[in-house]
């Protein structure tokens, strides 16, 4: 029986379930001390003196440190603006001042809030259009004087943090001779990670080297940060691994590590640091908030004969990830569908708040929603029903994105739009809409809207109803990945490397299935190691959809070469020839000679005291595309590897009266090359639509004055239970001839397609466009009034 295709237990399940396994949140070390941080109140403003004496009066307290204390160099992932802790100027609300140590958590914490600040409050610049207002305050001064990795050009000037223009200088005569130029603008706010576990460090320093374990996306990313913080080489850090309790991206970076890993220098101590809630909220590396203003020249039959974007994006106080994720919508306007030429510039701008970074989809939702709602507007204005138009305007197989890409599987997307429709007719669903519409109209018409009751609502319950569909296309995150396979004398098999578990099972299922495949074991057979960035290849964590198809690829690849070793030793043992060997259920048997067999576990005993231990290791890289390198400035991601496609329908209700949406039926469909674990793919599916969800519908993350308003849980808009619906699933297999036996990325893209497509339903139910998320009862209201 194959490995693939099934849904084994999770590895982890059953330490989760009953509360046995240790996250990071849970580790206790012997003679450990506490450290937290002081933070600036403040959003913007100049430090005068730091006041330490009443955090020392605080019984427990061992010392407060302060910039004089640490390394006084900026770092950073790709531009070194970042300093160590604040020294002259705060940047935003919950930058680090000083750093408290304790001998308890209590202590620790009570000492950072009594760290008295002086800080001269400067007003801050809070968002991205004051970022670039003429004669706008430069949030870093110095700007000019930070190093940016590789020197290369990423296009900084002033606010600007990144900017990436693509210009084939051939648009404006096609705006001349449009029949129409369709304009929208298209506004996104922030998104927080809301994972539950807290980040948090427990670092040791013996023999000259730091180790550090952690709960972490990316170990070796966080090995080189920490190292490049406290000026050592990257061997000098060691990053051991522990579950996590989620991340969705906030847990790729540095955060509290370097702290911990330079107060266990000091002191030869081990060091324990934990953000509290409210930490964890100030800082968090949040989805960007965005502004996108799209417009677009067309013929009267739905031609689009170019297409300019303007986009800019906020970074906050530090640059962090932003200038990578620059390059994005060039992989998002003009992929999927013909829109003649097209302009596009992104900016990526500094502003006085938390700097914002990776969440699932990287910029992926605001994109597909800008994108999206300009194809819907598009539609609308040609008098063109929303899916026709659509298909009319898909790309075929060959199709050249803007970076000069080719897509060959395109048609895999005409296939979901078919998959969908069998499902979810859309013509069934759009007349049956619109008929309940008149109906609450003419109703509307006798008798006021407010006063109605449930009771007296004409069209059955008296809500607007209205459907939404979003396409999109995403990348399965490239990098290095690599893993070691080894058979053990007892005949089961252990995979050794740093790739994390961050809750979407890949490692947990789909990386034992891939080596029980190769091996003839069932997936129980397989052990997977933890993260330790001294026992394993590099690999680039948990991130873009990347475990299955690269990881997994590298297990695939050792794993044959553990095969073979097994088969060339079984042979002489056997006396038959290695190509007459099959290995079913972890026994090798020569072929139509059932009694002739051994057992893996023989087979590695024999090898292991003859020839030495079966292992092999291996390693994997996603090709980069073919592209054009000239096609734009300022890009650092160059291709869009491993392409899956995505259609997601949504069809919701409007209460007309208070506002509220309900989705009512959401529908997927999603190509994942080979469905290596399907219960893993639909969890991911059904989890990465209530995560889009909320962007769309409730998640507030807002900022007054370059502050964050929500702080809380209850105030933040998560969906409940009550509010996601169970989402009907299509899985397309299109097996990819690079990934461990077909597979591509299925985690991520989920998340992406929804805030598009719920937004496209809600202003079909109301009759007026929604192109500002979240979509709240207000707005709806609003959206309404101004309809009428």
């Amino acid at each position: 029986m194959s490995a693939l295709g099934v849904s084994p237990p999770r590895s982890d399940a059953d330490a989760k379930l009953r509360g046995e396994a240790v996250f990071g949140a849970d580790l206790v070390r012997p003679g450990m001390l506490w450290a937290a941080l002081a933070r600036s109140p403040v959003a913007a403003g100049q430090i005068r003196a730091i006041d330490a004496g009443p955090a020392l009066e605080i019984d427990g307290v061992l010392e407060v440190l302060t910039a004089v204390d640490v390394p006084d160099w900026r770092t950073g992932v790709i531009v070194s603006d970042c300093p160590f802790l604040a020294a002259d100027y705060v940047a935003y609300e919950g930058e680090p001042i000083a750093i408290v140590v304790a001998d308890n958590r209590t202590a620790a914490e009570a000492g950072a809030s009594a760290v008295v600040p002086d800080i001269k409050p400067i007003e801050p610049i809070s968002t991205p259009e004051q970022a670039l207002a003429p004669g706008a305050r430069l949030v870093h001064s110095a700007w000019n004087r930070y190093a940016v990795a590789g020197g290369v050009d990423i296009g900084r000037d002033g606010n600007v943090v990144a900017e990436v223009i693509h210009d084939p200088g051939d648009l404006d005569a096609a705006f001349v001779v449009a029949d129409l130029v369709v304009e929208g603008t298209y506004r996104t706010p922030r998104q927080y990670q809301a994972h539950l576990e807290p980040k948090m460090a427990l670092a040791t320093f013996e023999s000259g080297r730091y180790t550090i374990e952690v709960s972490h996306q990316y170990p070796f990313r966080l090995r080189d940060r920490v190292a490049q913080m406290l000026g050592v080489t990257p061997s000098a850090v060691r990053v051991i691994g522990h579950h996590i309790g989620g991340g969705f991206g906030a847990k790729l970076d540095v955060s509290l590590e370097a702290f911990a890993a330079l107060l266990a220098q000091r002191y030869r101590r081990p060091i324990r640091m934990q953000h509290s809630a409210l930490e964890e909220r100030l800082v968090a590396p949040c989805r960007a908030n965005a502004l996108v203003s799209v417009r677009s020249a067309v013929r009267r039959d739905g031609t689009i004969l170019a297409t300019e974007v303007e986009i800019v994006s906020d970074s906050g106080a530090y640059a962090n990830n932003g200038p990578s994720l620059s390059a994005i919508p060039m992989f998002v306007f003009g992929s999927i569908y013909r829109v003649g030429t097209a302009r596009i510039q992104t900016r990526n701008v500094y502003t006085n708040t938390a700097p914002t970074g990776a969440y699932r989809g990287v910029n992926g939702p605001w994109l597909v929603f800008a994108n999206e709602r300009h194809m819907e507007a598009i539609a609308d204005a040609l008098g063109l029903d929303r899916r026709e138009f659509r298909l009319s305007s898909l790309a075929q197989d060959g199709h050249l994105m803007r970076n000069g890409q080719p897509l060959e599987q395109v048609s895999i997307l005409h296939e979901a739009f078919e998959r969908v429709d069998e499902l979810a007719p859309w013509r069934d669903i759009v007349s049956r809409n619109a008929e309940q519409r008149d109906i609450v109209s003419r109703n509307a018409e006798q008798r006021d809207i407010v006063s109605r009751n449930a009771e007296q609502r004409g069209g059955g319950d008296g809500l607007l109803r209205g459907v939404g569909m979003a396409a999109a296309i995403w990348l399965t995150n490239p990098m290095p990945g690599h893993a070691t396979v080894k058979l053990n004398e007892d005949g089961t098999a252990t995979v050794i490397t740093s790739a994390t578990e961050n809750g979407s099972g890949a490692v947990a299922t789909a990386l034992r299935q891939i080596a029980a495949e190769s091996l003839g074991l069932a997936a129980d057979q397989v052990l997977v190691t933890m993260p330790d960035t001294d026992a394993t290849g590099y690999d680039s964590g948990s991130q873009g959809s990347r475990t299955t198809h690269v990881v997994g690829r590298a297990i695939a690849d050792a794993s044959a070469e553990v095969r073979r070793q097994v088969l060339d030793r079984a042979s002489q043992m056997l006396e038959a020839a290695p190509e007459d060997l099959v290995i079913t259920d972890g026994v090798v048997t020569v072929a139509g000679v059932p009694a002739a067999s051994l057992t893996l576990g023989q087979v590695a005993q024999a090898a292991t005291w003859t020839q030495g231990p079966i292992a092999a290791g291996a390693s994997y890289v996603t090709p980069t595309p073919p592209h054009d390198p000239m096609c734009a400035t300022g890009m650092l991601i160059k291709g869009w590897p491993t392409p899956t496609y995505h259609l997601h329908q949504a069809e919701i209700s409007v209460d007309p009266v208070t506002g509220r949406v309900t989705v009512e039926r959401y529908v997927v469909c999603q190509e994942v090359g080979r469905a290596i674990h399907p219960d893993a793919i639909a969890g991911q599916i059904q989890g990465g639509v209530a995560q889009g969800l909320g962007f769309a519908l409730s998640e507030r993350v807002d900022l007054d004055h370059g502050r964050y308003v929500q702080r809380t849980f209850k105030e933040h808009g998560l969906p409940l239970a009550a509010d996601v619906p169970k989402v009907e699933m299509i899985v397309m297999e299109h097996a990819d001839p690079a990934g461990p036996y077909g597979a591509k990325g299925a985690a991520e893209p989920p998340v992406v397609p929804v805030a598009a497509a719920v937004a496209n339903a809600v202003a079909d139910a109301i009759g007026a466009p929604i192109d500002t998320l979240p979509i709240t009862p207000e707005a709806v209201l609003d959206a309404l009034e101004r309809a009428r």
